[in-house]
């Protein structure tokens, strides 16, 4: 066992050594505050670092993502015009020779599907947002290709799991004042996945999403 020896007065640091320790570590603390913090938490960026570090971005989206949800608690969702256009598979026709006799012609299986097609559109008015979900499983892949028709929107395509915990958020990835995207989504767990898009513009906006792919069902969820 050890015993420590206790340090003398001379070893202490001084009230003016604290002090000075004090004012350091405020001014640290400020100066984060005001590069660091508030750029990337409530998008205020008094300086113009936080953008240079792309933090201000960062909390440009958060309070962007805050504001939606709230208005989506406080106002009610308007119904909008969905159109949804199944496409369906040709049967191919079977030439008949005159040298063969009908009681000889099989007809031909139904040609395989290969997943589902679907094309849907939705009018937002102006702040109005809507979501679409695929349902699928797990490693399974979908085309899709999504256009505002000429205006421009927000969105969010995100997944969520069977049974999901309240706050879980799984991204596939988002965008602010887009006019469209395209590309394959592949589902990461089994569950819901899909696209929310929210009207930021003062004048109506349709959207319109084609889908193709392996997917259980599709459905407006707001």
């Amino acid at each position: 066992m050890f015993n420590s020896k206790a340090p003398s007065l001379n070893e202490l640091p001084s009230s003016r050594q604290l002090l000075r320790s004090t004012v350091i570590a405020l001014i640290v603390a400020i100066v984060l505050l005001v590069t660091v913090v508030m750029p990337s938490e409530y998008a205020i960026d008094p300086t113009g670092a936080g953008r240079m570090l792309g933090l201000t971005q960062m909390g440009e989206i958060k309070q962007q993502l805050a504001e939606e949800a709230a208005a989506e608690v406080a106002a009610p969702v308007t119904q909008a015009r969905e159109v949804v256009q199944p496409v369906a598979q040709p049967t191919p026709e079977v030439p008949v020779s005159e040298a063969v006799s009908p009681a000889v012609l099989v007809a031909p299986s139904e040609p395989e599907v290969a997943g589902l097609k679907h094309e849907m559109s939705i009018d937002l008015a102006p702040g109005q947002g809507a979501e679409i979900k695929l349902e699928m499983i797990k490693g399974a892949k979908v085309n899709y290709a999504w256009t505002a028709n000429g205006g421009q929107v927000n969105y969010d395509t995100h997944g969520d799991p069977y049974n999901a915990p309240r706050d879980f958020y799984h991204g596939y990835g988002k965008g602010r004042f887009t006019p469209e995207d395209s590309g394959v989504l592949e589902a990461a767990f089994d569950g819901k996945h899909g696209w929310f898009w929210r009207n930021r513009t003062d004048k109506p906006v349709t959207v319109t999403l084609r889908t193709q792919g392996d997917y259980i069902a599709i459905k407006r969820v707001i």
